[in-house]
Protein backbone atom coordinates (compact mmCIF):
# COMPACT_ATOMS: atom_id res chain seq x y z
CA UNK A 1 0.00 0.00 0.00
CA UNK A 2 1.34 3.20 -1.03
CA UNK A 3 2.07 5.55 1.65
CA UNK A 4 0.15 8.46 2.18
CA UNK A 5 2.78 11.68 2.05
CA UNK A 6 2.16 14.16 5.38
CA UNK A 7 1.92 18.05 5.16
CA UNK A 8 4.25 20.04 7.16
CA UNK A 9 2.84 22.76 9.55
CA UNK A 10 4.24 24.87 12.52
CA UNK A 11 2.19 25.83 15.47
CA UNK A 12 3.49 29.18 17.12
CA UNK A 13 2.29 29.48 21.23
CA UNK A 14 2.67 31.77 23.76
CA UNK A 15 0.89 33.78 26.25
CA UNK A 16 -0.83 37.05 25.07
CA UNK A 17 1.90 39.72 24.28
CA UNK A 18 4.92 37.66 24.49
CA UNK A 19 5.69 38.20 20.25
CA UNK A 20 4.01 35.20 18.78
CA UNK A 21 2.98 37.43 15.61
CA UNK A 22 6.30 38.87 15.24
CA UNK A 23 7.79 35.93 15.00
CA UNK A 24 5.26 34.25 12.48
CA UNK A 25 6.13 37.13 10.25
CA UNK A 26 9.92 36.29 10.86
CA UNK A 27 9.41 32.86 10.15
CA UNK A 28 6.79 33.65 6.78
CA UNK A 29 10.09 35.52 5.50
CA UNK A 30 12.76 32.70 5.75
CA UNK A 31 10.61 30.34 4.47
CA UNK A 32 7.40 30.74 1.64
CA UNK A 33 4.70 30.68 4.23
CA UNK A 34 1.29 32.09 4.94
CA UNK A 35 -0.32 32.44 8.02
CA UNK A 36 -3.35 30.96 9.73
CA UNK A 37 -4.57 33.03 13.10
CA UNK A 38 -5.90 30.91 16.11
CA UNK A 39 -6.72 33.59 18.51
CA UNK A 40 -10.67 32.98 19.37
CA UNK A 41 -10.97 37.11 19.75
CA UNK A 42 -9.02 37.81 16.95
CA UNK A 43 -11.00 36.26 14.37
CA UNK A 44 -14.15 38.19 14.60
CA UNK A 45 -14.32 41.39 12.72
CA UNK A 46 -13.87 44.48 14.48
CA UNK A 47 -12.15 46.05 17.44
CA UNK A 48 -8.66 45.48 15.77
CA UNK A 49 -7.27 47.48 18.48
CA UNK A 50 -8.82 46.10 21.80
CA UNK A 51 -7.97 42.69 20.45
CA UNK A 52 -4.30 43.60 19.25
CA UNK A 53 -4.57 42.12 15.71
CA UNK A 54 -1.78 42.34 13.60
CA UNK A 55 -1.94 45.58 11.40
CA UNK A 56 -1.49 45.68 7.97
CA UNK A 57 1.82 47.66 7.68
CA UNK A 58 3.14 44.31 10.61
CA UNK A 59 1.92 41.64 8.10
CA UNK A 60 4.53 42.77 5.48
CA UNK A 61 2.47 41.44 2.72
CA UNK A 62 2.47 37.78 3.93
CA UNK A 63 -0.94 35.99 3.86
CA UNK A 64 -3.53 35.83 6.95
CA UNK A 65 -5.81 33.17 6.62
CA UNK A 66 -9.17 33.52 9.41
CA UNK A 67 -8.42 37.34 11.19
CA UNK A 68 -11.06 39.67 11.37
CA UNK A 69 -13.48 37.07 8.73
CA UNK A 70 -16.21 35.86 11.56
CA UNK A 71 -19.06 37.99 12.12
CA UNK A 72 -18.54 39.20 15.56
CA UNK A 73 -21.99 38.27 16.99
CA UNK A 74 -22.08 34.70 16.40
CA UNK A 75 -19.83 32.25 18.71
CA UNK A 76 -16.96 30.56 16.03
CA UNK A 77 -16.52 27.23 18.04
CA UNK A 78 -13.47 24.87 18.45
CA UNK A 79 -15.65 22.77 15.59
CA UNK A 80 -15.80 25.45 13.55
CA UNK A 81 -11.88 26.53 13.76
CA UNK A 82 -11.12 23.22 12.74
CA UNK A 83 -13.30 22.79 9.72
CA UNK A 84 -11.42 26.07 8.74
CA UNK A 85 -8.46 25.63 9.42
CA UNK A 86 -7.80 22.77 8.26
CA UNK A 87 -9.35 24.53 4.86
CA UNK A 88 -6.49 27.06 5.21
CA UNK A 89 -4.14 24.22 5.67
CA UNK A 90 -5.06 22.47 2.10
CA UNK A 91 -4.96 25.86 0.36
CA UNK A 92 -1.73 27.03 1.41
CA UNK A 93 -0.15 23.27 1.09
CA UNK A 94 -1.45 23.23 -2.27
CA UNK A 95 0.68 26.30 -2.91
CA UNK A 96 3.53 24.29 -2.12
CA UNK A 97 3.68 26.97 1.13
CA UNK A 98 4.54 26.51 4.95
CA UNK A 99 1.16 26.81 6.96
CA UNK A 100 2.28 28.40 9.97
CA UNK A 101 -0.77 28.55 13.06
CA UNK A 102 -0.51 31.42 15.35
CA UNK A 103 -2.50 32.74 18.21
CA UNK A 104 -3.00 32.33 21.80
CA UNK A 105 -5.99 30.03 22.32
CA UNK A 106 -4.26 26.69 23.14
CA UNK A 107 -7.80 25.09 23.16
CA UNK A 108 -8.40 25.69 19.51
CA UNK A 109 -5.09 24.19 19.11
CA UNK A 110 -5.65 21.60 21.13
CA UNK A 111 -8.82 20.25 19.21
CA UNK A 112 -7.23 20.52 15.51
CA UNK A 113 -4.17 18.31 16.83
CA UNK A 114 -5.96 15.86 19.23
CA UNK A 115 -9.56 15.73 18.53
CA UNK A 116 -10.07 11.60 18.38
CA UNK A 117 -11.94 11.73 15.38
CA UNK A 118 -9.91 13.87 13.09
CA UNK A 119 -6.88 12.17 13.17
CA UNK A 120 -4.13 15.56 12.49
CA UNK A 121 -1.25 13.93 13.50
CA UNK A 122 -1.97 11.02 10.68
CA UNK A 123 -2.38 13.82 8.07
CA UNK A 124 0.22 16.50 9.03
CA UNK A 125 3.79 16.67 10.87
CA UNK A 126 3.87 19.60 13.02
CA UNK A 127 6.27 21.65 14.80
CA UNK A 128 5.34 23.71 18.05
CA UNK A 129 7.15 26.54 18.99
CA UNK A 130 6.41 28.36 22.20
CA UNK A 131 7.49 32.08 22.74
CA UNK A 132 7.57 32.36 26.52
CA UNK A 133 8.40 35.43 28.58
CA UNK A 134 8.66 35.78 32.27
CA UNK A 135 5.37 36.50 34.31
CA UNK A 136 6.77 39.15 36.26
CA UNK A 137 8.19 40.98 32.81
CA UNK A 138 5.05 40.20 31.08
CA UNK A 139 2.89 42.08 33.40
CA UNK A 140 4.40 45.20 33.02
CA UNK A 141 4.93 44.83 29.53
CA UNK A 142 0.83 43.94 29.46
CA UNK A 143 0.09 47.34 31.47
CA UNK A 144 2.43 49.80 29.17
CA UNK A 145 0.16 47.84 26.20
CA UNK A 146 -3.42 48.79 27.86
CA UNK A 147 -2.45 51.96 28.85
CA UNK A 148 -1.00 52.76 24.93
CA UNK A 149 -4.68 51.37 23.62
CA UNK A 150 -6.21 53.69 25.62
CA UNK A 151 -4.23 56.75 24.17
CA UNK A 152 -4.57 55.48 20.87
CA UNK A 153 -8.19 55.53 21.05
CA UNK A 154 -10.08 52.56 22.47
CA UNK A 155 -12.30 53.94 24.02
CA UNK A 156 -14.18 55.22 21.02
CA UNK A 157 -13.21 51.65 18.98
CA UNK A 158 -15.26 49.85 22.46
CA UNK A 159 -18.24 52.44 21.82
CA UNK A 160 -19.83 51.04 19.24
CA UNK A 161 -19.96 47.50 20.99
CA UNK A 162 -21.76 48.88 23.86
CA UNK A 163 -25.24 47.22 24.61
CA UNK A 164 -26.72 47.47 27.88
CA UNK A 165 -28.47 43.76 26.80
CA UNK A 166 -25.58 42.13 25.32
CA UNK A 167 -24.73 38.71 25.91
CA UNK A 168 -20.67 38.99 27.17
CA UNK A 169 -20.44 35.09 26.72
CA UNK A 170 -21.02 35.39 22.95
CA UNK A 171 -18.85 36.25 19.97
CA UNK A 172 -16.63 39.28 20.27
CA UNK A 173 -17.95 40.74 23.44
CA UNK A 174 -16.04 38.00 25.19
CA UNK A 175 -13.15 40.37 24.52
CA UNK A 176 -11.17 41.54 27.43
CA UNK A 177 -12.34 45.01 27.25
CA UNK A 178 -15.55 44.48 26.24
CA UNK A 179 -17.19 43.76 29.37
CA UNK A 180 -14.98 45.74 31.72
CA UNK A 181 -16.23 49.18 30.38
CA UNK A 182 -19.83 48.03 30.52
CA UNK A 183 -20.23 50.22 33.79
CA UNK A 184 -18.36 53.31 32.26
CA UNK A 185 -20.51 53.73 29.17
CA UNK A 186 -23.78 52.54 31.59
CA UNK A 187 -22.85 55.77 33.98
CA UNK A 188 -20.93 58.22 31.64
CA UNK A 189 -23.76 60.71 30.60
CA UNK A 190 -25.29 61.01 34.38
CA UNK A 191 -22.40 61.38 36.70
CA UNK A 192 -20.01 63.74 37.16
CA UNK A 193 -16.38 64.47 35.67
CA UNK A 194 -14.32 63.01 38.66
CA UNK A 195 -16.83 59.72 38.93
CA UNK A 196 -16.24 59.17 35.51
CA UNK A 197 -12.51 59.13 35.69
CA UNK A 198 -12.96 57.16 38.63
CA UNK A 199 -15.03 54.47 36.63
CA UNK A 200 -12.45 54.52 33.43
CA UNK A 201 -9.48 54.02 35.86
CA UNK A 202 -11.53 50.91 37.51
CA UNK A 203 -12.31 49.61 33.80
CA UNK A 204 -9.06 50.22 32.79
CA UNK A 205 -7.33 48.45 36.08
CA UNK A 206 -9.92 45.62 35.54
CA UNK A 207 -8.72 45.33 31.95
CA UNK A 208 -5.13 44.93 32.90
CA UNK A 209 -5.96 42.16 35.97
CA UNK A 210 -7.89 40.00 33.43
CA UNK A 211 -5.31 40.30 30.91
CA UNK A 212 -2.83 38.96 33.34
CA UNK A 213 -5.13 36.22 34.06
CA UNK A 214 -5.67 35.33 30.64
CA UNK A 215 -1.87 35.15 30.24
CA UNK A 216 -1.55 32.73 33.31
CA UNK A 217 -4.54 30.57 31.79
CA UNK A 218 -2.46 30.42 28.43
CA UNK A 219 0.67 29.36 30.01
CA UNK A 220 -0.99 26.48 32.08
CA UNK A 221 -2.43 25.25 29.16
CA UNK A 222 1.38 25.43 27.20
CA UNK A 223 2.34 23.33 30.15
CA UNK A 224 -0.21 20.98 30.53
CA UNK A 225 0.35 20.30 26.40
CA UNK A 226 4.01 19.53 26.74
CA UNK A 227 4.47 17.71 30.21
CA UNK A 228 0.57 15.95 30.51
CA UNK A 229 -0.33 15.43 27.01
CA UNK A 230 3.81 15.03 25.95
CA UNK A 231 3.67 17.50 23.10
CA UNK A 232 7.20 18.21 21.70
CA UNK A 233 7.35 21.82 22.18
CA UNK A 234 10.02 24.30 21.81
CA UNK A 235 10.43 27.08 24.36
CA UNK A 236 11.77 29.99 23.41
CA UNK A 237 12.85 32.44 26.61
CA UNK A 238 11.94 35.99 25.11
CA UNK A 239 12.53 37.61 28.11
CA UNK A 240 15.75 39.12 27.59
CA UNK A 241 13.85 40.91 24.76
CA UNK A 242 11.55 42.60 26.80
CA UNK A 243 14.02 44.06 29.53
CA UNK A 244 15.69 46.03 26.32
CA UNK A 245 14.65 48.66 24.40
CA UNK A 246 14.91 49.74 20.65
CA UNK A 247 18.04 48.64 18.25
CA UNK A 248 19.29 46.30 21.37
CA UNK A 249 15.64 44.94 21.68
CA UNK A 250 15.66 44.31 18.20
CA UNK A 251 19.17 42.40 17.74
CA UNK A 252 18.26 40.75 20.96
CA UNK A 253 15.33 39.26 19.64
CA UNK A 254 16.56 38.23 16.77
CA UNK A 255 19.25 36.24 18.24
CA UNK A 256 17.68 34.39 21.13
CA UNK A 257 14.01 33.80 19.44
CA UNK A 258 13.99 34.48 15.31
CA UNK A 259 17.10 32.35 14.55
CA UNK A 260 16.69 30.05 17.01
CA UNK A 261 12.96 29.35 15.30
CA UNK A 262 14.61 29.49 11.87
CA UNK A 263 16.89 26.83 13.00
CA UNK A 264 14.30 24.17 14.50
CA UNK A 265 11.87 24.90 11.75
CA UNK A 266 14.73 24.22 8.99
CA UNK A 267 15.94 20.80 10.76
CA UNK A 268 11.55 20.08 10.97
CA UNK A 269 11.68 20.44 7.44
CA UNK A 270 14.36 18.56 6.49
CA UNK A 271 13.26 15.75 8.84
CA UNK A 272 10.24 16.08 7.34
CA UNK A 273 11.12 16.16 3.46
CA UNK A 274 9.26 13.78 2.14
CA UNK A 275 6.18 15.44 2.87
CA UNK A 276 3.81 16.79 -0.39
CA UNK A 277 5.05 20.72 0.56
CA UNK A 278 8.97 20.51 1.12
CA UNK A 279 10.15 22.78 -1.49
CA UNK A 280 12.61 21.43 -3.51
CA UNK A 281 12.84 24.42 -6.15
CA UNK A 282 14.82 26.80 -5.57
CA UNK A 283 13.28 29.09 -8.02
CA UNK A 284 10.07 28.96 -4.94
CA UNK A 285 12.33 29.80 -1.71
CA UNK A 286 13.06 33.78 -0.93
CA UNK A 287 16.73 34.13 -1.47
CA UNK A 288 17.78 36.65 0.74
CA UNK A 289 21.42 37.50 -0.35
CA UNK A 290 22.74 37.68 -3.74
CA UNK A 291 24.46 35.33 -6.31
CA UNK A 292 27.09 37.14 -6.01
CA UNK A 293 27.31 37.23 -2.19
CA UNK A 294 26.53 33.51 -2.59
CA UNK A 295 30.34 33.18 -4.29
CA UNK A 296 31.91 35.48 -1.80
CA UNK A 297 30.74 33.10 1.16
CA UNK A 298 31.72 30.53 -0.63
CA UNK A 299 35.31 31.75 -1.39
CA UNK A 300 35.75 34.41 1.78
CA UNK A 301 34.17 32.04 4.65
CA UNK A 302 31.83 34.94 4.86
CA UNK A 303 29.46 34.60 7.50
CA UNK A 304 25.75 34.45 6.69
CA UNK A 305 22.44 33.48 9.20
CA UNK A 306 20.66 29.92 9.30
CA UNK A 307 17.47 32.34 7.38
CA UNK A 308 20.07 32.65 3.96
CA UNK A 309 21.37 29.41 3.78
CA UNK A 310 18.29 27.52 4.58
CA UNK A 311 16.73 29.53 1.32
CA UNK A 312 19.34 29.09 -0.83
CA UNK A 313 18.69 25.09 0.08
CA UNK A 314 20.70 24.08 3.00
CA UNK A 315 19.91 21.17 4.83
CA UNK A 316 21.09 18.92 7.72
CA UNK A 317 23.76 16.13 6.95
CA UNK A 318 25.30 14.42 9.70
CA UNK A 319 26.86 16.98 11.72
CA UNK A 320 26.89 19.61 9.56
CA UNK A 321 24.57 21.40 7.11
CA UNK A 322 25.22 20.76 3.67
CA UNK A 323 23.89 22.36 0.57
CA UNK A 324 24.78 20.67 -3.37
CA UNK A 325 23.46 21.76 -6.47
CA UNK A 326 24.26 21.88 -10.11
CA UNK A 327 26.12 25.07 -11.18
CA UNK A 328 24.20 27.55 -12.82
CA UNK A 329 25.09 29.36 -15.95
CA UNK A 330 26.80 32.57 -14.24
CA UNK A 331 28.86 30.05 -11.68
CA UNK A 332 30.47 27.26 -14.41
CA UNK A 333 31.94 31.00 -16.39
CA UNK A 334 33.40 31.63 -13.08
CA UNK A 335 34.48 28.12 -11.83
CA UNK A 336 35.39 26.92 -15.40
CA UNK A 337 34.82 22.74 -16.04
CA UNK A 338 33.41 22.13 -12.17
CA UNK A 339 29.28 20.82 -12.42
CA UNK A 340 28.71 20.55 -8.69
CA UNK A 341 28.69 23.19 -6.01
CA UNK A 342 29.33 21.68 -2.45
CA UNK A 343 29.21 23.93 0.28
CA UNK A 344 29.44 22.64 4.41
CA UNK A 345 28.56 24.48 7.36
CA UNK A 346 29.53 22.85 11.71
CA UNK A 347 26.25 23.00 13.63
CA UNK A 348 27.36 25.46 16.05
CA UNK A 349 25.28 27.06 19.20
CA UNK A 350 21.72 27.66 17.89
CA UNK A 351 21.77 30.59 19.39
CA UNK A 352 24.97 32.31 17.55
CA UNK A 353 23.37 34.57 14.79
CA UNK A 354 25.79 33.54 12.24
CA UNK A 355 27.70 30.59 10.93
CA UNK A 356 30.87 30.87 8.78
CA UNK A 357 30.53 28.80 5.31
CA UNK A 358 33.04 26.25 4.92
CA UNK A 359 34.31 24.89 1.12
CA UNK A 360 34.59 21.36 0.20
CA UNK A 361 35.74 19.67 -2.51
CA UNK A 362 34.17 20.36 -5.88
CA UNK A 363 34.96 17.85 -8.18
CA UNK A 364 38.55 17.37 -6.85
CA UNK A 365 39.08 21.39 -6.36
CA UNK A 366 38.31 23.66 -3.55
CA UNK A 367 36.11 26.40 -4.18
CA UNK A 368 38.75 28.60 -2.73
CA UNK A 369 41.90 27.14 -4.97
CA UNK A 370 39.56 27.45 -8.05
CA UNK A 371 39.15 31.03 -7.05
CA UNK A 372 42.98 31.72 -7.22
Amino acid sequence: MRQIQKENVVLVMGSTGTGKSKLSIDLANYFPSEIINSDKIQIYEGLDLVTNKITKEEQKGIPHHLLGTHNPNIEFTSNDFREKSTSAIDSITGREHLPIIVGGSNSYLEALVDDDDYNFRSRYNFCCLWVDVSMPILHSYIDQRVDQMFNSGMVNELRPFYNPNGDYSKGIRKAIGVPEFDEYFRKESFVDDETNKMLLEKALSEMKMNTWKLARKQLGKINWLKNVKRWNIHRLDATPVFEKHGKEADETWKKIVAEPSAMIVAQFLYNSRNSANVVNSSSNLRVPISQTDLMAAATLNKSVSVADMFSLGWGVAGEAWEWRRPLRAWEEEMLGECQTLLLTVSLQDHYSDSWQWQPDLVDGYTVRELSN
